[in-house]
């Protein structure tokens, strides 16, 4: 029996017009979320994440151009919704959770007075049943004294509390899918593990979709079950979490796997690994591979027209011209393209 995924992305685009030319930042981007899945998008800053995430939330800056085949949220198509209907979506059925609470929390308002206007938007209750829920949310989160918590203002939350808080209003009224984009950037490493550990065991319970947005590949590793890898506002790999990081096809996703220090492999002062050159400008049709400037593998074939993504076998897929099973690579390439860098 076929399960209607929650989220499903086609075509995605993103433009920006400038003064002199167009900015495309995000390029064709495909994207499928089923119920109690975590999908983590991963790749370095600047490779369209935010911005795709953004734009499946429509909210997007009034001078992007957003332009899609398909967004649909449990069936229903969301391509050009009205503004009325995405403010009835968000915070009810479809979340996000920001990557720097401070700036996402309206520093002149309380915390209660904050979740209660969500709640009082979707939901027909009162101020004691919306005060009631906000108090259960937070202990939900491990927020210590909520009833305390409800009357402070944003600033006077510590960075790891800020973001519990965060969590709590994007389960307000129990969405099928939460964005978290780099939720735990800001955070020192023992209140990152407990914020994933919280999201983990939320989903959990709930069956919601997470789509999780970070460039830690550590991270990823302990939470996700698909991997999108994006480069240069394309999917440059998708795969379960055991076949791109086990096994990783596109030259970009190996280039991220050899910059990991490896637990009992890497030496003490040894040099980690590295991906030589920049990001290519995001201006102009792309009538060849994105990453050709910067791969070790690159020949002609890459050069020939735009690369589509191909299946590679289980669901896993790369764009790229290479064979599908990884053969035909010379390891010591990326060392070579350092050196020259």
């Amino acid at each position: 029996m076929a399960t209607t995924p929650i989220l499903e992305v086609r075509g995605l685009k993103v433009d920006i017009p400038l003064p002199d030319t167009v900015l495309h930042p995000v390029r064709h981007v495909d994207l499928t979320v089923m119920p109690g899945e975590t999908v983590a998008v991963v790749g370095e800053s600047g490779c369209g994440k935010s911005l795709t995430a953004l734009a499946i939330m429509g909210l997007l800056p009034r001078n992007a151009r957003p332009v899609s085949e398909r967004i649909a949220l449990k069936g229903e198509s969301l391509t050009g919704a009205s503004r009325r209907r995405w403010r009835q979506l968000r915070g009810d059925r479809i979340a996000m959770i920001f990557q720097d609470p401070m700036t996402a929390l309206d520093p002149c308002y309380r915390i209660g007075d904050q979740m209660r206007e969500i709640l009082q938007q979707h939901r027909r209750v009162s101020k004691a049943e919306a005060r009631e829920r906000s108090l259960e949310l937070l202990g939900k989160v491990g927020i210590p004294a909520p009833a305390e918590r409800l009357s402070q203002f944003p600033h006077q939350l510590s960075g790891g509390l800020r973001q519990r808080v965060m969590i709590a209003m994007a389960l307000l009224c129990e969405p099928e899918l939460i964005i978290a984009d780099e939720p735990t950037t800001a955070l020192d490493v023992t209140i990152q593990a407990q914020i994933l550990r919280l999201l983990r065991n939320i989903q959990r319970e709930t069956g919601i979709g997470l789509v999780l947005i970070t460039h830690d590949l550590g991270v990823v590793a302990g939470m996700a079950d698909r991997i999108v890898v994006m480069y240069g506002g394309e999917v440059m790999e998708v795969g379960s979490c055991d076949q791109v990081l086990g096994k990783p096809l596109h030259p970009y996703t190996e280039g991220l796997m050899r910059s990991i220090p490896v637990p009992g492999e890497t030496r003490r002062g040894e040099t980690l690994g590295f991906i030589p050159g920049v990001v290519p400008r995001q201006t102009g049709e792309r009538t060849r591979c994105g990453f050709i400037e910067r791969c070790p593998y690159a020949h002609d074939d890459c050069a020939k027209g735009p690369i589509a993504l191909r299946e590679a076998g289980d669901g896993h897929q790369m764009r790229c011209v290479l064979p599908t099973d990884g053969s035909g690579r010379d390891p010591s390439a990326w060392l070579r393209g350092a050196e020259a860098s």
